[in-house]
């Protein structure tokens, strides 16, 4: 287990990792999504990724059970951020990445092509509103009203903008600290897509990406490094993947989504949005915003890309049908960190990416 979170996050991220260590240790005897329809020769090899900080608890958590049952292949994974992970990736440094959104063209041509590597989903999660506000249980902001935060306009939590979605709540005149990411990260392009669609000022302003020019607030590294520093000032306000939230106890906002009702981060929320989209790809990935009434709105897919030609045949073998076992028995893994399953477009779709990926010029699966 300590292989796989070595240098993997600083110090913001301690309290939720204790909470992961042992969560895993809770299936190492295979059930629970342990057990794998994949051949017994999976491959072997010492296999190393880095990217997405959103992804990094169902990483952590599956990784250690593939491991316990195919002790043959071990996994180190770095959450480093998803530009950090396409970096290293396109480096040819890891074996694999991840990412809260899919390479770019610029950023496929830069890492060989999209002859020479595939993309497919691995994960699907929300990301949650967190805050810090002392006697304010429950907060609800709709997308404009929170795009407004974001840019700076809303200053104070008093704010009128925001005491007309809050009726009856005793707001205080407590100035906003916003937080966001200061790396470039996946989960910045899931947030600011979702505030692009929602407030014209953020779209026609910071617009959307991994890496934004921030109007208001203050930077932090990694989805544990936000969490962090919400949890320790008052008045604070961001984003973060739900299972942080869940598992260090952060209060999250409730948010308006697309049919007017006020929802918070859920698996059912983003399964629901996730199920809005009946056709998936790398280049027709986005669910924010998606209709229905259960829906939440900042929902997104974690993004693997593996290089379509390997020549060590254990290794091919060993990052096929890992990944095989990821995208599909392995989404149990997830259940109890607050990810949702892929629904069955996406596990078709990353069997077929799967698919392409050769070792001595034939197929690793068939």
């Amino acid at each position: 287990m300590r292989s796989l979170l070595r240098g993997a996050v600083g110090p913001a991220a301690a309290g939720f990792l204790a909470l992961l260590v042992a969560a895993c240790g809770g299936s190492a005897n295979g059930t629970g999504g342990g057990s794998t329809p994949t051949p017994t020769d999976v491959g072997s090899g010492n296999l190393n990724g880095a990217g997405s900080t959103f992804v990094q608890p169902f990483f952590t958590k599956a990784f250690y059970q593939y491991n316990q049952d195919h002790s043959g292949v071990t996994i180190n994974y770095q959450g480093v951020g998803s530009g950090a992970g396409i970096q290293q990736f396109t480096a040819g440094t890891v074996d694999f990445g991840a990412s809260d959104v899919p390479m770019k063209a610029s950023e496929v041509t830069a890492a060989g092509g999209a002859s020479t590597l595939v993309q497919f989903p691995v994960a699907l999660g929300a990301v949650a509103i967190a805050y810090n506000l002392p006697g304010v249980q429950k907060l609800q902001l709709d997308g404009p009203t929170l795009a407004d935060i974001f840019l700076g306009k809303v200053t104070k939590w008093n704010d009128p903008e925001i005491a007309a979605l809050n009726s009856g709540a005793n707001l205080p005149s407590t100035a906003i600290t916003v937080v966001h990411r200061s790396d470039s990260s996946g989960t910045s392009y899931i947030f600011t897509n979702y505030l692009s669609v929602v407030s014209n000022a953020w779209g026609n302003g910071p617009g959307t990406g991994k890496a934004v020019s921030w109007p208001a607030g203050v930077g932090a590294k990694g989805t544990a490094g936000v969490a962090g520093q919400i949890k320790s000032t008052a008045g604070s306000i961001g984003y973060v993947e739900l299972a942080y939230v869940v598992q260090t106890g952060m209060t999250q906002a409730w948010l308006k989504n697309h049919d007017g009702d006020y929802l918070q981060a859920s698996v059912a929320g983003a399964t629901a949005a996730a199920g809005q989209k009946g056709s998936l790809s790398a280049d027709n990935f986005a669910i924010v915003n998606e209709p229905g009434a259960k829906s939440y709105p900042i929902a997104g897919y974690t993004w693997g890309f593996v290089r379509t030609s390997i020549s060590d045949a254990n290794k091919a073998k060993a990052l096929v049908y890992l990944f095989q076992w990821v995208v599909g028995p392995g989404q149990s893994q997830g259940g109890s960190l607050q990810y949702a399953p892929l629904p069955a477009n996406a596990q078709t779709y990353a069997i077929s990416q799967l698919k392409l990926i050769k070792t001595g010029g034939a197929a690793v699966l068939s």
